[in-house]
């Protein structure tokens, strides 16, 4: 698959970059990416969510209703599950959600979901460029130059630049990561894939590896 390469003006250079048909052409599998997506999610979970038990509240342990002859439950003290403001049964305690996904299955979902975007021709590639200082007006200027302004960004730099970083955080629905930071649930989320020109190679080079 060949794409132009755009200019930061939205014109077009005269050069194409070629898409690696292993990497983009490929049949997506959905099961690798819903695998992928659920441990990426898992792993952002804190897990720190926690009830208090019957032991660790505070109150009166005097029981209130005799054992039996008043026709309802046995219910003790004022701790009681069965009573308002009383403990909770079985309730959450601090866990990891953390489990173990397979490389290759991790490969695979994130070459699905670009093979998504690519079918979905929602793949734009722009040359290099680099920002003399934050700037989110400029930012906002490429954008529109491209015409991504108004969707879901996800641009993917070749190597980390602070200056495109900070310029693009203000910005509600643009994200930037470096391509070793790819990941399925960033591609997916995103309405539009800006590639730089560089950051094409090191695609094809970190799905070699």
């Amino acid at each position: 698959m060949e794409l132009s390469v755009l200019n930061i003006k939205g014109e077009d250079t005269g050069r194409k970059v070629t898409l690696n048909d292993a990497i983009f052409g490929i049949e997506p599998n959905d099961h690798a990416i819903y695998l992928d997506v659920k441990q990426h999610l898992a792993n952002k979970r804190q897990g720190t969510h926690k009830s208090k038990e019957r032991s660790e509240l505070s109150g009166s342990t005097r029981k209130l209703i005799k054992q039996k002859g008043g026709g309802g439950a046995r219910r003790g003290d004022i701790n009681s599950p069965l009573l308002v403001g009383g403990a909770r049964v079985f309730g959450p305690k601090p866990r990891d959600y953390e489990f173990k996904l397979n490389k290759k299955v991790k490969g695979l979902a994130r070459k699905s979901a670009l093979a998504y975007k690519a079918q979905a021709n929602a793949i734009v590639v722009v040359e290099d460029f680099a920002m003399e200082a934050p700037k989110t007006k400029e930012f906002t200027a490429i954008t529109k130059n491209l015409k991504v302004a108004d969707r879901k960004l996800l641009l993917v730099l070749a190597e980390r630049n602070n200056f495109v970083y900070l310029s693009a955080r203000n910005i509600e629905k643009a994200n930037v990561i470096t391509a070793s930071e790819i990941n399925t649930y960033a591609v997916l989320n995103a309405t539009s894939l800006v590639l730089t020109e560089s950051s094409v190679a090191v695609i094809d080079n970190l799905f070699k590896a």
